[in-house]
């Protein structure tokens, strides 16, 4: 009864200021800002508050208040495919980070990268994102914390600590969302501080010494100003055992680093997390809100573990351990196991014989070193101000700043082997500002119009120890910084011409720029003379005529220094029309645009590499329906869609034999599909979810780039690729709270998941090309939770991957460009834990 009242006080809130000015964002591209969600039930509130899927205690689905289009409307009114997950499903699925959400949710991806990328994830909805992490690189799914934009990959695997709901907008956001959200937007919302007191202290214990300590307390400062907290640490060893291949194979003629009997080093894929969030929030008066938030994470733990899945052999005396011993598959250790080391020794290049053009024999190369630890610190605040000038306008500002730093080692070949090694630091740092005017000029037609500024800093310092390259020694630095900015003026308008019917429409116009510049340095700082000769001989920054006649004469230009710039100005536009038929059935139809930005290759070898490619746009069409039947126990949403997307970019090799990959713009294609969502509410304390999605893709083969496409350009597409993404998803969950009296209740719940094979890119062999994909897999979590009778306590025992399923998140195949390794990040095994949360 509790969270019931303090829902509709809630509501009044919102009702007394503009559905625009509850839309509590703060850093980039927070375009799409809503308040705390509100949920009412359909009749009288039962005595006790919803437990687990919206609905199920009170058998019938609830209406889910957001503002979408920057105005308060209910879930089911709403022109958009959305995924509204409250937080007591949150907790009754497991779903403790934001990975696990998105596995339930139609046609949506976003899954943790090996550690060749970091702590950072591949994210895209309906077939559309990014793999990259690198700064250079936009997302394709713009990512949001209470309304603040996360303009980055890197540490986007959030946890879901004292959330109030996480929203999923499928399909491009361009008009709502702004830049990068071609492919939809992802929405975390914070419980916000009413001064009710109350809160929670939770602590978890499970498989491989998991520990965990999660809370919030919301409080009281004075009758206009109220304060939360809320906090998590987790820790888990890691089930991927790193294992010291000299001591594991003693014959082998490569030195152990560990004695005695037991070879294991570490446990890779732990965790190691903790955050804080603060929330004060400040309502003199009935129109006047101002929320003030920040937070602080701190994730540091072993790398992903992956494991070896296959080589293409390297015998190469930069490459061997020891002589006489190849890269080949004596280092595939197993299911959950590998071979890595944190650096590579110093040694003196041998080139190929007879062959050394740029005089390569000789060369030294330093000691390299690490470890096998993945740091992550990052913090952001952000100010919003709603104020309610009279009863048609309403005025919202938003202001925000978020920060990270995170730094990571990465020992690709998974091997002691010295193929390649990699120290990564990468800072980042974005500010913004929104603001917006809310207007309801009649009861039938509503505008509202903003403008917004965003900016951004970036420096990716990368030590590469790259040894396996036949030609010359790839050992350098790259701290290259990128800077980003954009300015977006907007407007949104919903109209009813008469009862039942509106349309609804959008317009925003982008004005975006990057600079990203290069450096290709020793490791005492010097120009490296392999990779920029120009810039070895005349200097950082040159560009100007051979005037020693080095390079053929001419005009030369030094990769070290050389600044690529980008610019784009973009007109995004939406269309929707709905129809109420009845208060069961709505059914819409919209037409919508998104862009994700452009720039230029980031890891050129040479200045000539430094490759230009064009923002991606996507044009979307899509029909659909919301629904309640049978009294509202039964709830069932449907939607089609049709991308027409262009100037695809795309991952290729630029220069066959080395790792010189950049973006390039394909051509054209055309992604469709469809979504369902159920939910079904059968009796009072019973309920079943369900989602099914499947799209298909296909390249327009008339239109593909012929630098793009193999074999012209190695790794590049073909007309019948496929989607980079599951054709086919699907989940079911079910529950029942069994009421036991005196003795409190106990409800099971069970969650299957069902991912199609996905394919990851190709490879190229001896001329051959072969595609790579990530198996099928189903997983199956379970939870069985008891609740006293005052429901203030929870024990629950829980289990993940109920069945132990192998399975991979990740594949990475450089054995085209000459490194010989496949790899993959396999996921957790089953693991168990017992939870005890008690509510204050």
């Amino acid at each position: 009864m509790h969270d019931i009242v303090h829902t509709r006080r809630i509501a009044r809130l919102l009702a007394s200021a503009s559905a625009a000015g509850l839309a509590m964002a703060t850093p980039a591209l927070a375009q799409d800002q809503t308040p705390p969600a509100t949920i009412t039930p359909p009749t009288a509130p039962p005595t006790t508050a919803a437990q687990g899927p919206e609905g199920a205690e009170f058998g019938a689905t609830q209406d889910i208040v957001v503002t979408a289009q920057f105005r308060q409307q209910k879930l089911q009114d709403i022109p958009i495919a959305i995924t509204a997950v409250n937080s007591a499903e949150l907790e009754a699925k497991n779903q403790t980070n934001l990975a696990q959400v998105a596995d339930n949710a139609p046609n949506v991806s976003l899954k943790p990268q090996g550690a060749s990328f970091g702590p950072s994830v591949v994210a895209s909805i309906r077939g559309v994102g990014q793999n990259d992490f690198n700064p250079a690189y936009e997302p394709g799914v713009g990512i949001y914390i209470d309304d603040v934009y996360y303009p980055q990959l890197t540490g986007a695997v959030f946890d879901l600590l004292d959330l109030d709901r996480v929203e999923i907008l499928r399909g491009p956001q361009g008009t709502l969302a702004g830049r990068n959200s071609e492919g939809g937007a992802i929405k975390l919302y914070s419980k916000k501080p009413t001064g009710e007191g109350g809160g929670f202290v939770e602590v978890s214990y499970g498989s491989r010494n998991r520990i965990g300590v999660r809370g919030a307390a919301d409080f009281k400062i004075t009758d206009t100003l109220f304060g939360r907290i809320s906090g998590v640490a987790k820790q888990q060893e890691g089930f991927v055992d790193r294992i010291d291949f000299g001591c594991a194979n003693p014959s082998s003629g490569i030195p152990a680093t560990q004695s005695g009997g037991d070879c294991t080093i570490s446990k890779l894929g732990g965790i190691g997390y903790q955050a804080i969030r603060g929330i004060l929030r400040w309502q003199p008066t009935d129109a006047l809100e101002v929320n003030v938030i920040g937070d602080y994470t701190h994730d540091e733990h072993t790398i992903a573990g992956e494991v070896l899945l296959a080589t293409s052999p390297i015998n190469s005396p930069n490459v061997n351990p020891v002589p006489g011993v190849p890269y080949d598959d004596r280092f595939l250790c197993g299911r959950f196991c590998n071979y890595i080391t944190t650096g590579q020794p110093a040694a003196t290049w041998v080139p190929p014989i007879p062959v050394d053009p740029l005089g390569a024999a000789g060369t030294p190369l330093a000691a390299t070193t690490g470890n096998d630890r993945s740091l992550y610190d990052g913090w952001g605040v952000s100010g919003q101000i709603n104020y309610q000038v009279n009863d048609t306008i309403a005025l919202t500002s938003i202001t925000g700043y978020r920060e990270f730093d995170t730094r990571f080692d990465s020992d690709d070949d998974l091997s002691p082997a010295n193929v390649g090694f990699g120290k990564n630091h990468l800072t980042n740092w974005s500010f913004s500002q929104e603001l917006r005017a809310n207007a309801q000029l009649t009861d039938a037609l509503n505008l509202t119009i903003g403008a917004y500024y965003f900016k951004q800093e970036s420096l990716y310092d990368s030590l590469q120890d790259i040894r396996y390259v036949p030609v010359f020694p790839l050992q350098f630095r790259q701290p290259d910084p990128t800077k980003a900015d954009a300015k977006a003026v907007f407007a949104q308008a919903s109209f009813n011409p008469f009862e039942g019917f509106t349309l609804s429409g959008g317009l925003r116009y982008t004005d975006e720029s990057k600079d990203q510049q290069y450096f290709r340095l020793n490791l005492d700082g010097t120009v490296n003379r392999f990779l920029d000769p120009v810039g070895a001989v005349y200097g950082v920054g040159y560009s100007g005529p051979d005037t020693q006649g080095l390079f053929g004469g001419g005009t030369v230009t030094a990769l070290s220094g050389l600044i690529a710039k980008y610019s784009a100005k973009r007109v995004d536009y939406r269309l929707a029309a709905d129809y109420r038929f009845s208060p069961e059935l709505l059914v819409y139809a919209s037409f919508s645009t998104g862009f994700k930005g452009g720039g230029s290759n980031p890891r050129p070898f040479n200045a000539q590499q430094v490759i230009p490619f064009a923002p991606e746009q996507l044009n979307a069409y899509e029909v659909g329906l919301k629904s309640d039947f049978f009294d509202r126990k039964a709830r069932f949403n449907l939607s089609a869609f049709i991308n027409d997307y262009k100037d695809i970019q795309i991952p290729v090799s630029t220069c066959p034999g080395a790792p010189c990959a950049a973006r390039l713009n394909a051509g054209e294609g055309q992604i469709k599909g469809f979504e369902a969502e159920l939910s079904v509410f059968p009796v009072p304390g019973l309920a079943i979810d369900a989602s099914l999605s499947y799209l298909t893709f296909k390249y327009n083969a008339d239109s593909l780039n012929p630098s793009a496409t193999f074999p012209t350009n190695p790794g590049g597409v073909v007309a019948n690729d496929p989607p980079t993404v599951p054709p086919w998803k699907f989940g079911l969950g079910a529950q029942y709270k069994a009421d036991l009296g005196n003795a409190g209740s106990i409800t099971p719940r069970f969650d299957v998941n069902y991912q199609d094979k996905q394919y990851t890119g190709p490879t190229v062999l001896n001329g051959t090309r072969i595609r790579n994909f990530i198996p099928a897999y189903t997983l199956v979590n379970a939870r069985l939770t008891w609740t006293n009778a005052n429901e203030d306590l929870d024990i629950s025992l829980e289990a993940l991957n109920l069945l132990d399923k192998y399975y991979l998140l990740t594949i990475f195949d450089l054995r085209g460009a000459g490194a010989g390794f496949r790899k993959g990040r396999p996921g957790s095994p089953q693991e168990f834990a017992l939870t005890v949360k008690k509510k204050f």
